[in-house]
């Protein structure tokens, strides 16, 4: 008999993967970073949409920070509908203070306002993403979704996370599952 609080909590530091029928809008041709999953719920960022109104120096611009560097080409992600006004920093984990969550030994996630000044200084993460808002799922949802075949899971790795091209982060992630997005139905199989 399996364990079932272990295989949700295998989710945690994985790859969702929109699966070609997602009738959620929202989430259409997404990738989420999968940051917790419990028996509680599931809290995850969306990795493959930019915010189409702000740029990174306009959200630094507003908070107050002065920029020590260029962040023109830096983006601020969709990270899902959820506290749409509040921001996470999804990263690598040379960059670790109170208040940062490891979610595995290779990315981490922040939430406070000082890692936004160490990237403004160059200070910060080798590795960032800016997010706004996040995904979020109630106590067996995610689980739900998951068996109803909305979405597909996957290993995740830095290029799927942190590249700036967004547009082939949803193409790239299915094909590290070795299919082509023409191939996947969004029936459920029985055995």
């Amino acid at each position: 008999m399996t364990d079932r609080t272990n295989e949700r909590a295998f989710l945690t530091g994985q790859l969702l993967i929109a699966m070609p029928n997602m009738a959620d809008p929202r989430f259409a041709r997404t990738v989420i970073y999968v940051c917790a999953h419990t028996e509680e719920g599931a809290m995850g960022l969306v990795v493959n949409k930019a915010m189409p109104s702000i740029t990174f120096p306009d959200l630094l611009e507003q908070l107050g920070i002065p920029a020590g560097q260029d962040l023109t080409g830096l983006k601020v992600h969709f990270g899902g509908p959820v506290e749409s006004g509040r921001g996470f920093v999804l990263h690598s984990t040379d960059f670790v203070r109170d208040g940062t969550l490891r979610v595995d030994d290779h990315v981490a996630l922040t939430a406070t306002i000082d890692i936004l000044r160490a990237i403004a200084v160059g200070e910060g993460p080798r590795r960032h993403l800016l997010a706004l808002g996040y995904a979020g799922w109630g106590p067996g949802q995610l689980d739900s979704e998951l068996q109803a075949n909305g979405w597909l899971t996957a290993p995740p790795d830095d290029a799927i996370l942190f590249d700036p091209d967004l547009s082939t982060k949803w193409e790239r992630a299915i094909a590290k599952l070795g299919v082509s997005p023409a191939m996947l139905s969004g029936e459920a199989g029985h055995a």
